[in-house]
C-alpha cells in the first residue's frame, strides 16, 4: 500500500487543527491526527504547525498519511474455545491471559493468531485484527464475537454502535456495594500521569457501565455489569471511580487483592443479531476455574 495523501481548506471550520482534522476525515482518530503532526506529516499553508493551531478560514491543510507497516500475523494452532459457529461468526471463550490482537512487541500467540489458523475472518480491520469485532482485555475472560466475512462484520459492528448487542461482564469488586442496582455515568480518557491506564476525565468520551449486586460477602461483592458504551478498560475505572475496584486488578486495584490471574472481571453473557438471519442469538460462559475457586472460598468464609 502507498501512502495517502488528504487535503482540504478551512471554511466555517474552527478549532483546534488536530480536532478539526479528525472530524473532517472520519477515518482519521484524533489520537492518528496528534501523531501524524508530532512527525511532521500534515501542513498549514505549507507550514509545519502543532496539534493546539487555532485553524482560519482559508487555511489549506494537507495531510499524509504513511502507508501502514506490514505486520506479517502468522496463524498458529492454538487450541480455541468455540461456543458457536458458522459460515458468518464465531463466538469464542477467551481465557484469561490471551492477547485478543496482535500490537508491537506481542505479534504472536494472540486470539487473532488462533482464529488464523481455524477460519478465514473479515477484512475490514485489515491484517492485524482480522474479524475483531469488539475486544477485552488480555485477563479479562469470556465471549468475544468475531466476523467470518466482511458482511458479518459492519453488521455486528453496526449493532455495537447502536447498542442492540448484549454485553454482561460478571466482577468480583472489592468493598460491601449498598445499592442493590446502580449505574456509573462518567466520561473517560487516558490519564495524564499514566499512558497505560484510562481514568475520569472531563470532557473525556461519553461512558456508562450499569450494575446489580448478586452476592454480598464480608469485604468483596460479587456483580453483574451491563455496558452501554464500551471504552477501552470501561468496567475497570468506573468500578474504582465508585471506590470498589475490580478484585485481582493489577492496574486499578488495591495491592492487597485476591490472588488469581489478573482482574476477577468475565464476559459472560453476549446476545446480538445474526447478521444473515436477523434471528436473535444469546450465549453465555461460565466463569473460570480460579473465579469460581474463589468464590467457593468466600462463601465458606460467610459460613464460618
Amino acid at each position: 500500500m502507498q501512502a495517502e495523501n488528504l487535503a482540504m481548506t478551512i471554511t466555517d471550520e474552527n478549532g483546534r487543527l488536530d480536532k478539526v482534522i479528525s472530524s473532517y476525515f472520519e477515518q482519521l482518530s484524533r489520537a492518528q491526527v496528534q501523531q501524524l503532526i508530532k512527525t511532521d506529516n500534515v501542513q498549514v499553508n505549507g507550514k509545519i504547525e502543532k496539534a493546539k493551531y487555532a485553524v482560519v478560514a482559508g487555511d489549506q491543510i494537507t495531510v499524509t498519511v504513511p502507508a501502514p507497516t506490514a505486520l506479517d500475523v502468522q496463524p498458529q494452532n492454538i487450541p480455541l474455545t468455540i461456543v458457536y459457529e458458522d459460515d458468518d461468526v464465531i463466538v469464542v471463550n477467551k481465557p484469561q491471559g490471551m492477547v485478543v490482537h496482535p500490537a508491537p512487541g506481542h505479534a504472536q500467540d494472540t486470539l487473532v493468531n488462533a482464529l488464523l489458523f481455524h477460519s478465514p475472518l473479515s477484512t475490514i480491520n485489515g491484517v492485524i485484527r482480522p474479524g475483531i469485532v469488539h475486544r477485552i482485555d488480555k485477563d479479562t475472560s469470556g465471549l468475544l464475537m468475531v466476523a467470518k466475512n466482511d458482511q458479518a462484520h459492519l453488521s455486528l459492528a453496526a449493532q455495537l454502535k447502536a447498542k442492540t448487542s448484549q454485553r454482561e461482564y460478571l466482577a468480583l469488586v472489592h468493598g460491601n456495594i449498598k445499592e442493590d442496582k446502580g449505574t456509573i455515568n462518567a466520561p473517560l480518557a487516558r490519564a495524564k500521569n499514566d499512558r497505560k491506564k484510562q481514568a475520569v476525565v472531563a470532557g473525556g468520551k461519553h461512558a456508562v457501565t450499569h450494575f446489580e449486586v448478586l452476592e454480598r460477602f464480608n469485604e468483596y461483592t460479587l456483580i453483574k455489569c451491563i455496558l452501554e458504551t464500551g471504552r477501552t478498560h470501561q468496567i475497570r475505572v468506573h468500578l474504582q471511580y465508585i471506590g470498589h475496584p475490580v478484585a485481582g486488578d493489577p492496574l486499578y486495584g488495591p495491592k492487597k487483592t485476591l490472588k488469581g490471574q489478573g482482574q476477577f472481571l468475565h464476559a459472560a453473557l453476549l446476545g446480538f443479531k445474526h447478521p444473515r438471519t436477523g434471528e436473535q442469538m444469546t450465549f453465555t460462559a461460565p466463569v473460570p476455574p480460579i473465579f469460581e475457586k474463589a468464590l467457593t472460598n468466600l462463601r465458606k468464609r460467610l459460613d464460618s
